[in-house]
C-alpha cells in the first residue's frame, strides 16, 4: 500500500499547477490542494478504479478551485464582443513568443476572464459546464472567454513586434 505522503508527493505539483491556472494565487492554490488531498483521502472508498486516481483527484482540485473563485470573483456580463475581432489567426504569429511570456500574459488577465479561459482552454471544460459551476449564463462564459482571447492577443502582439 502506498502511503499518503507518497501519493501527495507524486501529484501535488501537478494539482497545484491546475489550481493556480484558475486562481492565479499560489497561497490560495496551496490551501486548495491541501483541502483537496484531505477530501480525497477521506473519500478514497468512493474511487472505483485505482488507475483513475489522478483524474479523480484533479476533478476534486478543479471543483475546489471553482468553488473558491465563485465565492471570490464577480462575473459581470460583458457586452457581446464582435467575434471577428477574436477569430483565430492561422498565421501562427505567436509561435515566436517564449512560452514563459505567454504564461505570464495569461496570468495578467482580469480574474473572471482568466478563470474561464483556463477552465475552457487549459482544463477542457465546456462553456455549459463552466456556466453551471460558476452560476453564470453560458453566453457570459463565452463572452468572457472571447474577451480573454482579445486581451491576450493585444498583450502578446507587443512581444511579437519586438
Amino acid at each position: 500500500m502506498v502511503s499518503m505522503r507518497t501519493i501527495y508527493e507524486m501529484y501535488a505539483k501537478q494539482m497545484l499547477a491546475s489550481s493556480f491556472r484558475i486562481t492565479n494565487s499560489l497561497p490560495d492554490s496551496e490551501d486548495i490542494i491541501q483541502e483537496s488531498f484531505l477530501c480525497a483521502f477521506q473519500k478514497i472508498e468512493q474511487l472505483k478504479d485505482e488507475g483513475k486516481f489522478s483524474s479523480w483527484l484533479k476533478q476534486i482540485v478543479i471543483n475546489n478551485s471553482i468553488k473558491f473563485i465563485k465565492n471570490k470573483t464577480s462575473f459581470e456580463p460583458l457586452d457581446e464582443i464582435n467575434e471577428r475581432e477574436v477569430k483565430e489567426d492561422n498565421s501562427n504569429w505567436y509561435m515566436s513568443i517564449p512560452f514563459n511570456q505567454i504564461r505570464e500574459s495569461i496570468m495578467s488577465l482580469p480574474d473572471g476572464c482568466r478563470e474561464i479561459f483556463s477552465l475552457y482552454l487549459l482544463e477542457g471544460y465546456k462553456h455549459k459546464e463552466i456556466a453551471s459551476a460558476l452560476g453564470i449564463s453560458i453566453s457570459n462564459s463565452k463572452s468572457q472567454y472571447r474577451y480573454a482571447l482579445k486581451l491576450l492577443k493585444n498583450i502578446l502582439m507587443k512581444y511579437h513586434h519586438e
